[in-house]
């Protein structure tokens, strides 16, 4: 069974052998094993304690020993911001339908495909969002991004990550945040995955200030878990691929480098499981912004804009009286990628369907389709639990980009404008009060 410590932005300690941790000191002149001392920092040496990210590993040998020399590879379909294939695809609301899993072999690397691209990469802020496809285990590979921390969503299927600092299962419900620069391989634990990778470019995810709310509800921090320490002392030939300036390269390691057996700090990977969120909402008429929704931010310079959030639409009740239940239509600064895990999605109960996702880009107008809208002005407004639902967005505030692989994909919807084509006009100047 896979062991887990609970909570987040903690500084946790973790050793797989009694003694591994060094007592009072980071870096003493021998370290107990044998083993050699390294610090992995997440943030620059000098940022504010408050968002200053480093863990120290205690490894059987140094990082530096696990790149050789690096080949430059082909990166396949991830596209990184700025850069992006040009496209003919005109601006206006987008949505595909799943991406079918396919018949060869794909691993994590070779099966992240990217959509859409936001930002800048190298001016570490944006984001990229990607589909992913996995038929394969990687064995005796590994995988390394030192562009951006990676939120990897499950929606078919379940994932193995055995990383530098342990080991984490999700399956789908549960997300996996993979910071930049971590060591890890991916392995398939039952049948082959489809999933979702939001690529954070800019300040590491965080949870959201909670502002009125207070000190309860939305995503809570005792149910982010990270893993115990759990180290390979394998000698097998392995290959390290790293992602850097949105190039692929890869080098030949003659051990493990999955060999930290301690360490301590609070820069590591996590899982969440999303069943465990909290919503909150309005008890009476109208609702809050979808903001209330938010399980992570990326902050960015400008305070109460962020960078990146992950947004979720999860079971809830529905009780305001004498209000449009659904999201209403919106024109927004953010830019939103929007995917289902499962269920249904109450402002597209036709056409979105689990797998499929969709892109409603910065100022471009959207909601709820003709027949949710209908149904929503006239249901009676009992209290209603929706039930068997799961949507989440990869929300910015940069446009993101279509790359030419996701304009070109058959599963795009050319017919998505048309669910708001039944919007009829109701306008009656002598009519001053709805029917």
């Amino acid at each position: 069974m896979t062991k887990y410590m609970s909570g987040f932005g903690n500084s946790f300690e973790t050793e797989a052998l009694p003694g591994a941790l060094p007592v009072g000191r980071n870096s003493p002149q021998k370290v107990n094993y044998g083993l050699y001392a390294e610090q992995l920092s997440g943030s620059p040496f000098t940022a504010p304690q408050a968002t200053n990210q480093r863990t120290w590993l205690y490894r059987i040998r140094p990082t530096v020993r696990h790149t050789g020399r690096f080949q430059k590879i082909d990166k396949g379909l991830i596209r990184t911001a700025p850069d992006r294939d040009d496209t003919d695809l005109p601006i206006g609301q987008l949505r595909w339908s799943p991406t079918p899993l396919p018949k060869k072999a794909l691993t994590f690397v070779t099966g992240m495909q990217t959509i859409t691209v936001a930002g800048d990469a190298e001016a570490q802020n944006g984001m990229g969002s990607h589909v992913l496809l996995i038929t394969k285990s990687m064995s005796h590979e590994h995988f390394s991004n030192c562009d951006g921390e990676m939120l990897v969503v499950v929606q078919q299927g379940s994932l193995r990550f055995v990383t530098e600092f342990g080991v984490i299962e999700i399956e789908p419900g549960e997300i996996c945040v993979i910071p930049r620069g971590v060591i890890f391989r991916a392995e398939l634990t039952e049948g082959p995955v489809r999933g979702y990778v939001c690529e954070n470019y800019g300040g590491a995810l965080t949870l959201p200030d909670r502002g009125p709310i207070g000190a309860n509800c939305l995503a809570n921090a005792r149910d982010f878990l990270c893993p115990v320490a759990a180290y390979e002392d394998s000698e097998k030939p392995c290959t390290l691929i790293v992602k850097w300036g949105g190039e692929l390269y890869r080098t030949k390691v003659s051990h493990s480098p999955i060999d930290v057996v301690a360490w301590h700090g609070n820069y590591y990977p996590y899982k969440y499981d999303l069943r465990r969120f909290s919503p909150v909402g309005a008890l009476l008429f109208d609702h809050p912004d979808p903001s209330i929704y938010t399980v992570m931010t990326s902050p960015s310079e400008t305070p109460g804009t962020a960078n990146v959030d992950f947004v979720i639409f999860p079971e809830r009740w529905a009780v305001a009286e004498n209000t449009f239940r659904p999201p209403w239509y919106h024109r927004n600064i953010m830019s939103e990628f929007m995917g289902l895990v499962y269920g249904v999605y109450d402002a597209k109960p036709e056409g979105f369907v689990p797998g499929g996702f969709s892109l409603h880009n910065q100022m471009l107008p959207h909601g709820p389709d003709s027949d949710a809208f209908e149904k929503a002005s006239n249901a009676e407004l009992k209290p209603v639990k929706l039930t068997n639902t799961l949507a989440f967005m990869f929300e910015t505030r940069f446009r993101q980009h279509v790359t030419k692989y996701a304009a070109t994909l058959p599963t795009r919807q050319d017919d998505y404008m048309d669910c708001w084509k039944g919007l009829k006009k109701h306008f009656n100047r002598k009519q001053r009060k709805p029917k």
